[in-house]
């Protein structure tokens, strides 16, 4: 996102107010509310309305949570656009779920931007980007230790996406136009892919075999073909895109189209755009379910949810103003 308020915060949540063991709390989506500088904790199947506290100091655009569901790690940008002047954060924001307490804070030491923060469960190591450092920093998510970092040799690496077998990951460079490509096994950048002049988000296949980025000069997706590293062909949309999110069985594309308060529906298969689905706002980040089930996507005060059987929105959750980054906790 390119709009950023001041850093002062509330933390917010949309769930039952009385506390419980972690292990008794249903499953919760988290949003990061730019706006609002909160982080709203909302049950799918029981919304409530939004209780707020003065208790913890945290904003953010993104967040990531632990694949047990008990801690959250919401990287703190600045208050400003990518590549604009203004403040620079350092620091990595760490709640404890069930009890919606900041525990932990991480502190770089020195403004880094850090903006995306991705879970790698392959190594049990959390990645967020840096983009003052040019580079993706390495975490211990138990000791919340920086235990070192992959350099992306491009600027304003904003945006972060792993494969799913763990070998690679892929970071969208914003107005270098670029997208690097990661090994996380020798911690080394092995490709940087020229995209267009401007390019937000990423997103990688099922299967592993493509990755997908959104040019945002013109209303396309590039995709990238993983085996060679280069675009392979490109998509064209109704609108410029945002954020991106396949289904786990590989038959379905999301994109986020923020001009058009919609989200476009791509076949996965044959990378070809097949209708939109309306969901008013700003769209901005879209998740999909573990299940594979429904996909959430953030729009401004709210978050569109989609069938996925019928590719129809089926409701709106309440969250935060700037709704922006989201994260699912079992």
């Amino acid at each position: 996102m390119r709009n950023f308020g001041t850093p002062v915060i509330l933390l917010v949540f949309l769930a039952v107010p009385w506390r419980t063991p972690a292990s008794l709390h249903p499953p919760e989506l988290l949003v990061v509310n730019q706006t609002d500088h909160s982080v709203s904790f909302i049950d799918p199947a029981h919304p409530q309305p939004p209780v707020t506290f003065d208790e913890a100091a945290i904003t953010g655009h993104e967040i990531a949570v632990t694949p047990d569901g008990r801690k959250a790690f919401v990287p703190i940008y600045g208050d400003s656009g990518v590549g604009k002047p203004g403040t620079d954060g350092r620091t990595i924001e760490v709640i404890d779920v069930a009890s919606r307490k900041l525990v932990h804070t991480i502190d770089f030491g020195h403004g880094v931007r850090p903006h995306c923060a991705v879970y790698d469960r392959k190594r049990n190591l959390l990645y967020v980007t840096t983009e003052l450092d040019q580079a993706i920093a390495i975490i211990d998510p138990t000791t919340y230790a920086i235990t070192g970092k992959i350099p992306t040799d491009q600027g304003q690496s904003h945006m972060l996406a792993l494969s799913h077998d763990g070998r690679f990951g892929y970071t969208a460079n914003v107005e270098p136009g670029t997208v690097s490509v990661l090994d996380l096994d020798t911690r080394k950048p092995i490709a940087v892919i020229p995209i267009s002049p401007d390019t937000q988000r990423i997103a990688v296949s099922a299967d592993d075999r493509f990755v997908f980025t959104a040019d945002q000069t013109k209303p396309e997706l590039a995709v990238i073909d993983t085996a060679t590293n280069t675009v392979k062909q490109r998509i064209r949309l109704p609108a410029i895109a945002y954020g991106t999110a396949p289904t786990p069985d590989g038959r379905w594309l999301l994109a986020a189209l923020r001009t058009a308060g919609a989200v476009a529906l791509i076949d996965a298969q044959t990378h070809t755009f097949v209708r939109t689905i309306k969901t008013g706002g700003t769209p901005t980040e879209i998740l999909i379910r573990p299940d594979g089930k429904v996909a959430y996507v953030s729009c401004d005060t709210n978050v569109a949810v989609i069938d996925l059987a019928t590719m129809e929105v089926t409701g709106a959750l309440k969250a935060g103003a700037g709704a922006d980054g989201l994260a699912w906790a079992r």
